[in-house]
């Protein structure tokens, strides 16, 4: 039992959370500003700005790096997942989202929208997106108290 409170007192994973969860608070956010209406679908959906999954592994980085070092093997593995994570968000995730929405078009012109849901196009981000949750995640890092 004891060692399940641990995950309590694990501040790397607290900064990560902290990491995703304020991305998708802001993602609700910009999205009523740009738009002009409110969907609590953006608190839980993919894409848009900030990128919650370049929030979430940043902030994780910078925690990781400030707990055991930037020497360490946990750093290293952090960095590379970071770096992983930011490059799919923008590369395989965007295009496919991309292509959703021009799926979605050829639905709408064929009149088969009705027979056939829409696929979801908020899937990958944009540079600045992903740029924006790093920001996002970098600062929480640092901010939250790790000790």
């Amino acid at each position: 039992m004891d060692q399940l409170l641990e995950i309590f007192d694990n501040r790397v994973l607290w900064i990560a959370i902290a990491g995703w969860f304020s991305a998708q608070f802001l993602k609700v956010i910009f999205y009523a500003c740009k738009n002009r209406k409110f969907s609590l679908e953006r608190l839980m959906g993919a894409g848009g700005m900030p990128s919650s999954h370049s929030s979430t592994v940043c902030g994780m980085t910078v925690a990781v790096g400030r707990t055991y070092g930037l020497a360490s093997p946990l750093f290293a593995v952090a960095l590379i997942v970071a770096f992983i994570v930011m490059y799919d968000a923008t590369g395989v995730r965007r295009a496919a989202g991309e292509q959703a929405r021009v799926l979605n078009r050829l639905l709408v012109e064929h009149d088969k929208a009705e027979a056939q849901k829409a696929l979801k196009e908020f899937l990958g981000h944009t540079p600045l997106e992903v740029l924006g949750g790093a920001v996002l995640g970098i600062a929480l890092g640092f901010l939250i108290p790790i000790a």
